[in-house]
């Protein structure tokens, strides 16, 4: 369980940080203080990526993403449900693999939650793009979810399991 956990304080830890440095010296305007919430801007890293500052109020991908006054609660309260029936899983997973990808899930849901208590909303800020087409920016929490779920996916799918063991 050691294992996963430590996966899930790096990921919080390294997404607050991201998000700290992206909201305070990346797109913060000279000489402006005060709240993050400042009108967004674009930095182009190349010509399929750049970086963005977005405040979702949803959950993934901007899904829900109204400015409903229980959003932050009710997305934090179901995180947290969510996050305590994988620390029950992590608890039972045998295989590094698999206590990595729990750990992700853990640390990007406990990292966008973090955010949310903040903020009101998760800061978003990767925008990949190709012919004018944009991916719903998101953050190193959200990445840590997704490679992490699939993972999860992976080893239910591949991982050798012997179907005679009860």
């Amino acid at each position: 369980m050691r294992r996963g956990l430590a996966a899930a304080l790096l990921v919080i830890v390294l997404d607050q940080i991201s998000k700290w440095w992206i909201m305070e010296k990346v797109m913060r305007p000279e000489g402006v203080t005060g709240t993050p919430f400042f009108t967004p801007e674009r930095v182009t890293i190349t010509p399929f990526f750049d970086l963005v500052m977005t405040w979702n109020r949803g959950v993934s991908f901007g899904i829900g993403n109204t400015d409903g006054p229980w959003n932050a609660l009710i997305l934090s309260v179901l995180a947290v449900v969510i996050v305590v029936f994988m620390l029950f899983w992590l608890r039972k997973a045998e295989g590094l693999l698999l206590q990595i990808a729990l750990g992700g899930i853990i640390g990007g849901a406990l990292g966008n939650v973090v955010d949310r208590v903040r903020f009101g909303a998760v800061a978003d800020f990767l925008d990949f793009h190709l012919a004018g087409q944009h991916w719903p920016a998101f953050n190193l929490a959200d990445s840590a979810i997704s490679v992490g779920a699939a993972i999860l996916v992976f080893d239910s799918l591949f991982a050798g399991r012997d179907s005679t063991k009860n």
